[in-house]
């Protein structure tokens, strides 16, 4: 089966290619061979893998009227994606169900690494240095990048040329807002210009609060603001071509409970802890593209570290130092040609992984490492007759060496293809597939920190391999929008360590992880406002059972929904809107049963926002919002905790639910000068 559907989708890359070419002779009418420049739209304005197939785009408008303090706010207006609740650092992102670590991840086009523990988040992301979001979920293209399981997810930070107007050629931006239960003060300064072919852009950003409290008024131990940022992006354009050297530094540091993701048997003791993030890059690309000449090159150093101090000694529960540095690079070309474009190229990357535990077992020290590059060729076309075709494949070469030094490498195929038919004015049915290699896994490696020297890799260790399939409707018309996406996503032979009740724990395959389901959108604007939402239900399952908190990779999702609405007031400078997020109850044996967890409740929180604009002082813009407006005691999806239970004739810890924050009332103003 698996063969066969990579040979047939690579049967449809073929065959589409061949067509490509094929039809831009017939179209132009030019002779055989010759390469001619049409332009060309592409589905959903080029997003083929993102709203015009299930994905989530947050814009730049998106996060000006939100204003997101952190990324639960950031998605707050999506319902396929679900932020569990608590600190800055603990929040983890998941896309129908499935972790952030299954999504390929980028910042400005630099990969992140995978979630270092399942009590620490995602990624160090703070919003106020985003200008845009994208995540493509199912079956991603093969330019996005290496392990592109479920899809992926892509920052996009501001820069110098997003924030000058009027023909400036210098300004700067400084923010500041203040808000209530615990969200405390926030401040950030910009400055940014062009000079004949330079462009600047430098930012800084910080936070500082104090614990909030849940709808009840309970305190949630370890959630203070700790947020410190900064970003540079230097970059020089001459004769066609351009240069950007961006320096990029994200970190958390405050005072956090052992196991932050959970309110562990609520004991309130909070330790120092700093989640940092590094990253420079360097990137070329031309801005006199030809034809057959579009030519995008990058180099990317990245660093992610988690430092504990070991202030327990001899306890495994969460001191230690981890970090992970990276160093890659991605070379590609796109081709214009009469129907659409063809993008190829190499990216590689080169990972470390380090884990120092303190001695807290009879083994201090872990290192790991991983090495994969790849080739990827994608064709994006529309024809005439209303078929539109994204289609490509990639080859990897992967290497893992575990921390006993032992060496495993192999090499895989990928291949992809959505295809669309507009059969009337505004309305097109679409379906998609792919089968992604996805090398050696291995899961949270902050897991060694607490293992002890027997620890393993099984002989039969394999790579992973993820299949996405998905279909559905889009409709576009003068002032609304609406899609209907089914998906189904399967992540086979996923690497996590494994604890056997007899015997060494050691690192191995799992059972398959699924996520069906389908997800419904829309929108409708009527010019100074809009009305959009969402609703998804998911299935998530492992080996065929339901599942929760499976190994740090997917959680119950169940039925989801949000609603959102914008209004501009053009004569008073004001612009107001709120949003709203719904959950279904979570019910079943595998919630409050055997498996011991908390009944998770279903749960609605509205969420408001004003935003003005002095008269006569337009570069200042006020902002209030009100998060939970109705201070609604709930804990978010993909949370959980656990009830006391026997097992093995012992009770068992309790796990709290980690509460999201009660009432939020949020006052900031913006300056531009």
């Amino acid at each position: 089966m698996k063969n066969g559907m990579i040979f047939a989708l690579a049967g449809v890359s073929t065959l589409a290619l061949a067509t490509a070419l094929s039809a831009q002779d017939l179209a132009t009418g030019a002779a055989p061979g010759t390469v001619v420049l049409s332009p060309i739209t592409l589905i959903a304005n080029g997003q083929e893998n993102v709203e015009a197939t299930g994905g989530v785009s947050v814009s730049a408008e998106d996060i000006e009227a939100m204003q997101p303090a952190d990324v639960s706010e950031l998605f707050a207006r999506d319902s396929a994606i679900s932020v569990s609740g608590g600190a800055g650092p603990s929040k983890r992102i998941h896309v129908f169900g499935l972790e952030q670590s299954a999504l390929a991840v980028t910042v400005d086009g630099v990969p992140q690494g995978p979630t270092s523990w399942h009590h620490t988040g995602s990624n160090v992301v703070d919003p106020a240095f985003l200008k845009a979001v994208t995540v493509e979920a199912g079956a991603a293209a093969a330019d996005t990048g290496f392990g592109a399981a479920a899809g992926a997810v892509r920052y996009e930070t501001v820069g110098a040329k997003d924030l000058l107007t009027d023909g400036r050629t210098q300004g700067g931006r400084v923010g500041l807002s203040y808000g209530t239960n615990g969200r405390g003060l926030s401040a950030s300064l910009a400055g940014y210009g062009v000079y004949g072919g330079f462009d600047w852009f430098a930012m800084v950003h910080g936070t500082d609060g104090k614990n909030y409290e849940n709808g009840d008024g309970y305190e949630i131990a370890g959630t203070e603001p700790g947020a410190r940022g900064a970003l540079v992006k230097l970059g020089y354009e001459a004769e066609g071509h351009r240069i950007e050297l961006a320096v990029d530094h994200t970190e958390d540091d405050g005072d956090r409970t052992t196991k932050m993701n959970m309110d562990l048997n609520a004991d309130k003791l909070v330790y120092p802890l700093t989640v940092t993030r590094n990253s420079v890059s360097l990137k070329y690309s031309s801005t006199a593209p030809t034809d057959a000449w579009d030519p995008e090159a990058m180099l990317y150093v990245t660093e992610n570290k988690y430092d504990r101090p070991d202030y327990v000694p001899g306890d495994i529960n969460g001191d230690m130092k981890l970090k992970n540095r990276t160093i890659g690079g991605k070379i590609q070309n796109t081709y214009t040609m009469g129907p659409g474009n063809i993008t190829s190229g190499i990216d590689w990357a080169y990972n470390d992984y380090d884990v120092d535990n303190y001695g807290d077992t009879d083994r201090r020290y872990w290192t790991m490492e991983t090495m994969q590059i790849g080739a990827f060729v994608q064709g994006r076309f529309e024809f005439e007759n209303g078929i539109d075709l994204s289609t490509g494949a990639r080859v990897d070469h992967h290497r893992f060496t575990d921390w006993n030094g032992d060496r495993v490498s192999d090499t895989g195929a990928s291949v992809n293809g959505a295809l669309s038919y507009e059969f009337a004015e505004g309305y097109e049915v679409f379906a998609g597939a792919s089968h992604t290699w996805l090398g050696y896994r291995f899961g949270e490696y902050a897991l060694l920190h607490a293992r002890s020297s027997d620890l393993y890799t099984a002989s039969d260790f394999e790579p992973s391999t993820a299949r996405n399939i998905k279909l559905g409707l889009n409709a576009n018309q003068d002032n609304w929008t609406g899609n209907l996406t089914f998906f189904d996503t399967r992540l086979k032979n996923m690497g996590e360590f494994i604890f056997p009740d007899e015997g060494s724990p050691y690192l191995g395959n799992v059972d398959e992880y699924r996520s069906k389901g389908f997800t419904l959108q829309g929108t409708y604007s009527w010019g100074s406002g809009r009305v959009g939402g969402s609703f998804t239900k998911a299935d998530v399952t492992q080996g065929g059972e339901d599942v929760i908190a499976a190994g740090g990779v997917a959680v119950p999702v169940g039925k989801t929904a949000t609603l959102f609405v914008d209004q501009e007031f053009a004569q008073y400078n004001l612009k107001v809107g709120g949003s709203v997020e719904w959950a279904d109850k979570l019910k079943g044996d595998y919630v409050n049963g055997e498996g011991g967890f908390y009944d998770q409740s279903s749960y609605t929180v509205v969420n408001v926002y004003g935003e003005w604009r002095p008269q006569n002082y337009e570069n200042i813009v006020v902002h209030l919002g009100i998060d939970n407006l109705f201070d609604r005691n709930y804990y978010e999806r993909s949370s959980y905790g656990e009830r006391d239970v026997f097992r093995n004739g012992a009770l068992a810890r309790d796990i709290n639910p980690l509460y999201a924050p009660g009432r939020t009332v949020t006052l900031g103003v913006k300056m531009d000068f």
